[in-house]
């Protein structure tokens, strides 16, 4: 697992092992930052569930101000540390070992990007739709890994499903505000 592109760029990422452990692959990443690449400069994110910290650290890397990491694993905590260390990337990251739903729910920060990629099968995502909806700036954009075929909601409080791409058994879903296209 890799820095794709940016002042990273190239860097190897320490992962998780385990078998709860699903990194996401580099066709994918590559996919989700085409989407939104013209709306990471400048940018406040959250990754949620963050695992290895690889999609947050990959938005600071192409320019983001700044990442907030969450995730609920001690262990994981520990790696995203380590991945922003050694990419250097540490000065505009904020890392939390918290459950991420209880986290966005009693945070009152608000982001232009959120980036959810929460375990498979255990209905997480639709919750954490609904809990991140009211972080987001106006022209803000939610988007979330999950297996191909899963079902969605077409709206999370005030955003809506703009489009979903399939790469493969993964989907990626893209929300935005009713009415704001990219």
């Amino acid at each position: 697992m890799r820095v794709i592109t940016g002042s990273a760029r190239g860097r190897r990422l320490k992962t998780l092992e385990g078998r709860d452990v699903r990194p996401t692959a580099d066709r994918v990443k590559e996919a989700l930052f085409s989407i939104i690449q013209f709306e990471i400069e400048g940018s406040r994110v959250l990754d949620m569930f963050a695992g290895s910290g690889q999609l947050g650290i990959e938005a600071l890397s192409r320019g983001a101000a700044g990442a907030v990491f969450v995730d609920a694993s001690p262990r994981a905590a520990d790696v995203v540390r380590e991945n922003l260390e050694h990419t250097g990337l540490s000065d505009r990251a904020q890392v939390f070992q918290a459950d991420s739903l209880m986290f966005v729910r009693n945070r009152h920060e608000r982001f232009d990007i959120a980036l959810l990629d929460p375990p498979y099968g255990k209905g997480v995502l639709q919750r954490a739709l609904e809990a991140v909806a009211p972080c987001m700036e106006q022209g803000g954009t939610i988007v979330c890994e999950l297996p191909a075929g899963e079902e969605l909601p077409e709206r999370a409080g005030d955003f809506e499903l703009y489009r979903r791409y399939r790469y493969g058994k993964t989907e990626l879903a893209v929300y935005r505000r009713g009415g704001v296209t990219a």
